[in-house]
């Protein structure tokens, strides 16, 4: 493994997007290989990530796929030696100890902090604060026993003199050493989204990163890197294959969101992964057995979409195994807004306009899908705009939970399964060997 930092904040807003991008910007103009993770479901936040160090950039999710599912994640992204990097930046959800349970660190950046046994850097938004800004880090330091806060970083600093302020200030807190100040600097800021209408890949402008490390230059790189500390991961066994399969993966500026353990599981398992482009490509690719439709923004092209009949009518024929999640069961359905889809699933998909829901879901399956046979549980997260109709006779297929009560989820019409779902596919890892296996049949 590699040494590792953990980045938070007291809460959202704080600009711990647009810092880890700046220390990673920094880090690599010294030259450094840098890792990157996002603690939580977020998918936006990596694209970001991934603008400037040119990797991939992991979801860590504890409350998804619990310890063990995060160590292998980990394990995956920075396996240390020649092909781990040099170090590992690990950005943190809303406030360092919010997560999936007011009660317990459960799914927050802390509980990841004390699993991989490493420091944590907090970023402070000091506007408007001085001595107050020192209390602030007291308080995250001294607030969860194992959880190491040992730096802090403030952020949209008015003056070199309000930065003197605030160094003297954490004078007063000696076991977190303050890195640095940086100015308000809203030309830098990841943009705020709706619905994640901005990702890094699309919106980054030219320069960006290089800004970005000449921004950060103010801070103390040095005592980052000396405070980074290697985490006791167990070495990572990949599974072995249960055969030979190629899978579609749409992927293009309409679908792109997925979680990168899911594609590795699925590699492991014994699938090659063959990108194509609903937006762009006027034919499926040769040989396939399977496609998977992850995530994304159809709403936004939607007309493109419907435009490329001959793409559409190319997944309607396709006589393998189908599985798509929330965007691709939008895609996978009638219609999208009243442009026709695919027509595999007869199910109407409309924007609403307003959060439909949002949070994490347990699922179980009450019929045989292709991630398994009914009574198959798994972990993912929703979060959608979009509200479907679907006739009586389509039987749902989950059974899921959520803090917000039961109910119902999952459309299945022969080898094809839809659901507003994004799955983890760390939460039980047969949903890939499953998946396979569908393939192959």
């Amino acid at each position: 493994m590699i040494p590792t930092v953990l980045v938070a904040a007291p809460s959202s807003g704080s600009g711990k997007t647009t810092v880890v991008c700046a220390l990673a910007a920094a880090l690599r103009a010294r030259g450094l290989d840098v890792r990157t993770f996002k603690a939580g479901p977020d998918y936006l936040d990596p694209t970001w990530h991934r603008v400037v160090t040119g990797r991939t950039s992991r979801n860590l999710d504890g409350w998804m796929t619990g310890r063990d599912g995060v160590l292998a994640s980990f394990a995956r992204g920075a396996p240390g030696g020649k092909d781990g990097g040099d170090i590992a930046l690990i950005e943190g959800v809303m406030g360092l100890f919010d997560g999936r349970s007011p009660r317990s660190l459960e799914g927050s950046g802390a509980e990841l902090a004390k699993w991989l046994n490493v420091p944590v850097v907090v970023v402070v938004d000091a506007g408007g604060m001085a001595r107050t800004a020192a209390a602030v880090v007291a308080g995250l330091a001294g607030y969860e026993p194992g959880v190491d806060v040992t730096g802090v970083i403030f952020n949209r600093v008015g003056s070199p003199g309000h930065g003197s302020l605030l160094a003297e200030a954490m004078e007063t807190v000696p076991s977190v050493r303050c890195i640095g100040s940086l100015g308000r600097r809203e030309d830098l800021a990841v943009p705020e989204r709706h619905l994640g209408l901005v990702t890094g890949d699309t919106a980054a402008r030219p320069g960006w990163a290089e800004d970005l490390a000449a921004w950060a230059g103010a801070l103390d790189l040095d005592a980052l890197l000396a405070m980074a500390r290697v985490p006791v991961v167990p070495a990572f066994s990949p599974p072995s294959a249960v055969g030979r399969v190629r899978i579609g993966l749409a992927h293009d500026a309409a679908f792109h969101f997925y979680y990168e353990d899911n594609l590795d599981l699925l590699r492991e398992a014994g699938a090659e992964l063959v990108p194509f482009s609903p937006l762009a490509d006027s034919a499926l690719p040769a040989d396939l057995d399977g496609l998977y439709l992850g995530g994304g923004y159809p709403e936004e092209h939607r007309d493109v979409l419907s435009a490329n009949v001959s793409m559409r009518h190319a997944i309607r024929a396709f006589p393998g195994m189908i599985y798509a999640e929330c965007g691709g069961l939008m895609y996978l359905g009638d219609t999208l807004d009243g442009a026709p889809m695919c027509q595999v699933l007869p199910v109407q998909t409309r924007m609403t306009g307003r959060l439909r829901t949002l949070g994490y879901r347990e699922v179980t399956t009450t019929a045989a899908t292709p991630l398994g046979p009914a009574g198959t549980v798994f972990r993912g997260h929703e979060f959608h705009y979009s509200e479907l109709a679907a006739p009586p006779a389509l039987t749902p297929a989950f059974r899921m939970t959520g803090r917000g009560g039961e109910g119902v989820e999952g459309w299945a019409k022969g080898n094809v399964l839809g659901s507003y779902v994004h799955a983890h596919f760390g939460s039980n890892p047969a949903l890939a060997t499953n998946l396979v296996a569908a393939c192959k049949r």
